[in-house]
């Protein structure tokens, strides 16, 4: 298998693992595999009457790396692909700035 379908495939699985349901919200995972953006979203409502809508995690894959458009976790999910394998050379923290990436561990894009 190559290395583009392993990043797929570990993506979707690490996403589809943190969809939970707790009152009138529940988790969605949105996978395009043909064009390699994935997200985890919060969908429904709270107390009922207050809408509840917002991307939680968004990752793409960009000229084979995994970049990490959006992360609204306290468990960063660029450390869970670190812990699975993928080198910091290979995910891009695109929610920084061109000018910070250069000053993390991770690539720059």
């Amino acid at each position: 298998m190559d290395t583009l379908e392993q990043y797929r495939r570990l993506i979707q699985e690490l996403l589809a693992k943190r969809v939970y349901a707790r009152q009138d919200v529940i988790t969605q995972t949105i996978f395009d595999s043909e064009r390699d953006h994935y997200q985890l979203v919060n969908v429904g409502w709270r107390q009922g009457e207050h809408r509840v809508y917002g991307t939680v995690i968004h990752l793409d894959i960009i000229d084979g790396k995994i970049w990490v458009q959006w992360d609204g976790t306290d468990d960063p999910i660029a450390e869970e692909l670190v812990a699975r394998g993928v080198p910091k050379s290979e995910i891009v923290l695109g929610f920084h700035a061109p000018y910070k990436r250069p000053f993390t561990e991770y690539a720059t894009g």
